[in-house]
């Protein structure tokens, strides 16, 4: 098993697959990495030899991952809080930020419905 920026891949994927449980790689980045580390996308995490386990290491190390880049974004959404602007206050709330329309969706964002008074189940 591999660990990569303090996450243990698992072992039976594929590093193309992999790469992507760290939070900040998506697909493109983590073939982009791969192409430049020169190893294999199609390469299991189980073979993958420790010079390729230490180049991973290396050049993902480049990049803003895990609590680095969760503490950022945290910190970019406080600071919209902060200076009280509408995506701030969004936030604040806990609505939908992008201009999504509210009225019949945002379930996610707003929890599950109220319960109709005097509705049969």
């Amino acid at each position: 098993m591999a660990r990569i920026a303090g996450i243990n891949l698992p072992a039976k994927k594929q590093i193309a697959v992999a790469l992507t449980y760290i939070y900040g790689i998506g697909p493109s980045r983590a073939r982009e990495i791969l192409e430049r580390t020169g190893v294999a996308p199609n390469t299991k995490v189980m073979d993958l030899t420790e010079q390729d386990v230490t180049a991973l290491r290396r050049e993902v190390e480049s990049y803003l991952v895990e609590g680095d880049l969760r503490r950022q974004v945290r910190a970019n959404i406080q600071r919209l809080t902060d200076i009280g602007c509408y995506r701030g206050l969004r936030h604040k709330v806990g609505l939908p930020v992008r201009g999504q329309k509210t009225r019949t969706n945002a379930r996610t964002w707003k929890g599950p419905r109220p319960a109709k008074a005097g509705k049969r189940k």
